[in-house]
Parts: C-alpha cells; sequence; structure tokens
C-alpha cells in the first residue's frame, strides 16, 4: 500500500488559470509572517500621531499575539494524525 503524501499540493482553479499551493503549512508561516510585519509597521507609523496611540496598541496586541501562531503553525506541519484501518480483532 502506497503512503499518501502529507502535503499534497492544493489547486484552485480560477477560470483558464490555477493556483497551485505546494507545502501549505510553510506558506501559512510566510503569510503569519508576512501579517505581523504589516501589523508592526502599521502600529509604529500610528505611534506617530498621539490621537491613534489607542490603534497602534491594539495593532502591536495583535501581532505580537500572531507571534505565538508561527510555532503552532510549525509544530501542526509536524504533527498529522492518521486513521488506522479497522481491525477484525476488535468484535
Amino acid at each position: 500500500m502506497a503512503q499518501k503524501n502529507i502535503d499534497n499540493p492544493l489547486t484552485v482553479h480560477m477560470g483558464n488559470e490555477e493556483l497551485v499551493l505546494r507545502r501549505r503549512y510553510e506558506v501559512a508561516s510566510i503569510f503569519n509572517d508576512f501579517l505581523v510585519a504589516v501589523w508592526f509597521l502599521a502600529g509604529s507609523v500610528l505611534f506617530l500621531f498621539p490621537d491613534y496611540e489607542k490603534a497602534a496598541i491594539w495593532l502591536f496586541i495583535i501581532g505580537s499575539f500572531q507571534f505565538l501562531i508561527r510555532p503552532t503553525i510549525r509544530l501542526a506541519s509536524h504533527l498529522h494524525i492518521k486513521k488506522l484501518p479497522a481491525s477484525h480483532w476488535e468484535n
């Protein structure tokens, strides 16, 4: 019995083109890192304007929370639950 590849490509069809995502966990991690950078950059800019200080703080909180997501994605990429075939001995 051939073992199924854990990280099969995800293909999304868009008209005459298709988007193929390989190594989904790595893509999720990169996307998460990109969002962290956006939150921290936007928060840093907002701190230049006193009226937006509260929004800046919230963006830093969101970015900090996303730092927790990074190891979660990495851990999920290494852990997979596999369903075992039914045993004839359980009856």
